[in-house]
């Protein structure tokens, strides 16, 4: 992907704010004008911040799109509540993981969650 100068994005297509039963799903509206600001280039030359459990860079602006969506954790009214179930992922996905160490390098092992 580095040697093609590929991007890759994550498009919350989801849920956000809160927990299921809590947030609301993304308005699909959103979704499509992330994904056309990532195709068009949009989203090349803007501000980034890093995200402590996943290590993402969140966008800090994105075209037709309002600030307090992008960051997940700026969705939910309990920021404890957000970075506990971040955690929570964040284990999950560690202990789902070890099934594949095996046939991983250090690189691959290295992406992995940061919290």
């Amino acid at each position: 992907m580095r040697e093609a100068g590929v991007n890759v994005w994550l498009i919350n297509t989801g849920w956000t704010g809160g927990p299921y039963g809590v947030g609301s799903r993304m308005k699909l509206r959103y979704t499509r004008e992330m994904i056309t600001a990532a195709l068009n280039g949009e989203l090349d030359n803007v501000a980034f911040v890093k995200e402590p459990f996943f290590g993402l860079s969140v966008p800090q602006s994105c075209p037709n799109v309002p600030t307090e969506v992008l960051n997940p954790r700026d969705t939910w009214e309990s920021k404890e509540a957000y970075d506990e179930k971040a955690h929570e992922l964040a284990d999950n996905f560690r202990k789902n993981f070890t099934k594949f160490e095996e046939f991983s390098n250090y690189e691959i092992i290295a992406g992995g969650p940061l919290a």
